[in-house]
């Protein structure tokens, strides 16, 4: 496996991120039928706004940078260590990315190995994380990693 570690993100690191998981989580809602394109961003932010009032000083998140031996960013976490449901012991991974140019090389299997690690280390006895299914190489790596599917959702579309 890659050797990678993580480290907490600055806050410049922070507002870089939260411009990009905007726009990343509003296409994957559009992508799902969730949401309109027009609608979109701004019901991504509010979305994050929600989960963090007060952004990087929100208690109990963990934002995590995953660099590599050499100190060079590769990818981001953002782990919660409350769950959404208040399940106990349980954290919440909200995002996971390696960078474009580093993808396929085994760096999100290292990122999420560590971001397990970090979770694990503020008490966390296990780690639970929402896919869309449409994100079929993330749904790959989430049970080749030994996570198992708790709750699922489905649609049909239903013509006129």
């Amino acid at each position: 496996m890659t050797e990678l570690s993580v480290r907490a993100m600055t806050p410049e690191e922070f507002d870089s991120w939260q411009d990009e998981l905007t726009a990343e989580y509003a296409r994957e809602h559009v992508t799902a039928g969730n949401w309109t394109p027009e609608e979109a961003p701004d019901r991504a932010r509010e979305a994050n706004a929600v989960l963090l009032p007060q952004g990087m000083a929100t208690p109990g998140m963990l934002f995590l940078l995953g660099v590599l031996a050499d100190g060079s960013p590769v990818g981001r976490l953002w782990i919660s260590l409350t769950h959404p449901r208040g399940l106990a012991g349980c954290a919440y991974l909200y995002d996971i990315e390696v960078a474009a140019g580093h993808r396929g090389r085994g760096l999100g299997r290292a990122l999420l190995t560590a971001g397990e690690r970090a979770a694990r280390e503020h008490g966390a006895q296990a780690l639970e994380l929402n896919v869309f299914g449409a994100n079929e190489t993330a749904r790959k790596l989430y049970e080749t990693s030994g996570y198992r599917v708790v709750t699922q959702q489905m649609r049909k579309e239903l013509p006129a």
